[in-house]
């Protein structure tokens, strides 16, 4: 094995690949085999410590005595050459992001933005794939412009957070507008390799709207069925089956039937009762929405025949 002596520059050049922390894996490993042997460590040493295969001391070692520094860089791979270039890259993404999709579409498609740049549909979507972009996908969000949001929240967490002494909070709203189908036909059961199956036709048995008062503190529910205007009525079911002798602090959203004037006398009559809104456009705010989400997602049992 030739002596392996390197010039100032050199070693200054593996010393700062090496120590970099943006080199690549690769290379700094590289320029530690080299450094390591022009000290005139063995090459079954070098292996043990930077504990690699011997091959692939001795590789790296005869690639730089052969080429130097440039010995330490890949060799390019068989096959053939690359067809589309950085700027290819750089001309698909910026058009996805900064250019309006063609007169009278939505959104770019891989065959509309093929077309336009002069690329295959295959090309595009690789590219796409690559910098996570999916244009078919609008994702919303709700800025409340509630001028008390703020204070509004830190009230409601407060109570969440810090519930008061002698009291219970819970977490009121409404599930509307529950559709009630029956299926025409009796679903039939999961079997291996198979989903439940549903027939498509169904029955309509009307809508109801489901109240719900969520206990923050044991998780329990107050819930009851009633029309949309009846929100009264499951205020006075939520006081028949709550303490008398405790506060009952109330957390809902600012719904147009939750001030009416109804509403207000009741609350009036009935001083136990303290009612705290979130703020406009944040119902995620109220804990019983999450409720509600499991309600649908875990516990709606498939629809059979009517």
């Amino acid at each position: 094995m030739p002596d392996l002596n390197l010039t100032e520059v050199e070693r200054r050049t593996l010393e700062g690949w090496a120590r970099r922390g943006k080199t690549a894996q690769a290379i700094a490993l590289r320029a530690r085999i080299v450094l390591a042997c022009a000290d005139g460590v063995s090459n079954m040493d070098v292996s043990r410590t930077l504990q690699i295969a011997p091959p692939t001391v001795t590789k790296w070692r005869r690639r730089f005595v052969e080429d130097r520094l440039d010995g330490l860089s890949d060799e390019p791979r068989p096959g053939a050459p690359r067809t589309i270039t950085d700027d290819h890259v750089e001309q698909v993404i910026t058009t996805t992001l900064e250019q309006a999709p063609p007169k009278g579409d939505t959104h770019w498609s891989t065959r509309s933005m093929a077309e336009a740049v002069g690329m295959s549909q295959t090309a595009i979507s690789r590219m796409w794939r690559a910098f996570g972009l999916k244009p078919h996908q609008v994702d919303t969000w709700k800025l409340s412009t509630d001028p008390q949001f703020i204070d509004t929240v830190r009230d409601v967490v407060g109570l969440y957070m810090d519930p008061p002494e002698n009291a219970l909070v819970l977490c009121v709203d409404e599930k509307s507008q529950m559709q009630a189908l029956g299926r025409t036909a009796p679903t039939l059961p999961i079997m291996p390799t198979t989903p439940a199956r549903q027939a498509h036709d169904y029955v309509r048995h009307g809508t109801t709207s489901l109240f719900a008062a969520l206990d923050i503190s044991s998780g329990s529910v107050i819930a009851a069925h009633h029309r949309r205007q009846e929100f009264l009525k499951f205020l006075k079911t939520i006081d028949k089956n709550t303490p008398a002798e405790l506060d009952l602090h109330l957390v809902c959203d600012n719904y147009g039937t939750h001030e009416t004037p109804a509403i207000k006398k009741w609350l009036l009559a009935h001083p136990l009762f303290h009612v705290h809104f979130t703020p406009t456009s944040a119902s995620w705010l109220n804990l019983v929405e999450r409720w509600f989400a499991e309600l649908t997602t875990r516990q709606t049992p498939p629809l059979g025949p009517p």
